[in-house]
């Protein structure tokens, strides 16, 4: 591919990092073990490892038919502010000079989603948080991530990207699916809202670790209605996955795209829909061959990078 095809193409990408957490021990939230005391033994040098693996992939997403990595990439699973400056001035990618945008949510270990993006590619023109407000059986409210809404231009285009990170499964697909459904009902009532108060037509990107496949309820009866389409179908369908989850390849990480970006008037024109997973990002040997090289594999120390693989979605700027 000649070098003017690949200025004219961009990607749009997101990463579940997988506990991008410092060393210091915050005492307002569950991250006791992702300090040098806790039970992961998270050193400093561990975390510098984290910082030059994420990065790494981070600088190389989408390239190979790019001129550049990814104009806005959506995070899961990072700590704070600091380890999202800590990641952006890395060698390997400060020369991209990506800003980024983060919320502290109320979530019981810390964790929250976030937005990189390149300055010069998209502009940013307000941001908000959105909390979930789950309940458990008896009562007791349940904090977790929270959604993340960002307004801006892309390419000319107004775009509203939405950064998710629904409930994990860990307690059972069955026992959780209400709370991935809730969490879809409400996204897309932001969404309507949104819609209501735009003068304009914007576009929307929504992306995150759903924990969800694309075939799953919450996503396919509510979330993606006729106003939307979901290109990590037709990679779920070719059983195609980001993560590996109790033996079964899943497509949890998704980025669904509002049907406008097909009109003729759109300044993007989508391309395709993919998982960026290189052979060193790999188990390589062993019952986990294939799987992502993950940090810990239980309490081993394994130096890897995430236990999901990167999704993305490439874009030519007409």
């Amino acid at each position: 591919m000649c070098e003017n095809k690949n200025n004219n193409l961009l990607t749009v990408a997101f990463y579940n990092v997988e506990n991008l957490f410092d060393t210091k021990n915050d005492p307002y939230t569950n991250d006791n073990e992702f300090t040098a005391t806790g039970k992961l033994h998270w050193t400093k040098r561990k975390y510098l490892r984290k910082l030059k693996n994420i990065s790494s992939i981070v600088s190389l997403i989408g390239t190979n038919s790019t001129a550049t990595p990814p104009a806005i990439i959506g995070l899961a699973e990072v700590e704070n502010a600091e380890v999202l400056q800590d990641l952006t001035a890395h060698p390997n990618l400060i020369e991209h000079r990506y800003k980024f945008i983060h919320f502290e949510s109320l979530d019981e270990r810390g964790m929250d989603v976030a937005l990189l993006y390149k300055y010069d590619s998209f502009t940013v023109l307000s941001s908000k948080t959105h909390a979930f407000h789950f309940y458990d059986e008896d009562g007791t409210r349940d904090y977790t991530r929270d959604l993340l809404e960002v307004k801006g231009v892309l390419h000319g285009d107004l775009v509203y990207i939405l950064v998710n990170h629904w409930q994990s499964r860990l307690e059972g697909k069955a026992k959780t699916n209400a709370r991935r459904v809730e969490a879809a009902t409400f996204v897309r009532q932001k969404i309507q809202e949104i819609k209501a108060n735009e003068k304009a037509d914007p576009k929307f990107i929504i992306m995150g670790d759903f924990n969800d496949d694309p075939s799953s309820e919450s996503i396919k009866d509510y979330l993606v209605k006729e106003d939307f389409f979901n290109p990590m179908e037709d990679l779920h369908q070719r059983n195609s996955g980001s993560l590996n989850y109790y033996g079964r390849w899943h497509l949890f990480d998704q980025i669904i795209l509002s049907r406008n970006f097909f009109n003729e008037k759109s300044s993007l024109a989508f391309q395709k829909a993919s998982i960026f997973k290189k052979p060193w990002m790999k188990i390589q040997k062993g019952k986990y061959k294939g799987s992502p090289l993950r940090t810990y594999i239980g309490p081993w120390y394994k130096g890897g990078y995430s236990d999901h693989f990167p999704v993305y979605v490439t874009f030519e700027k007409k």
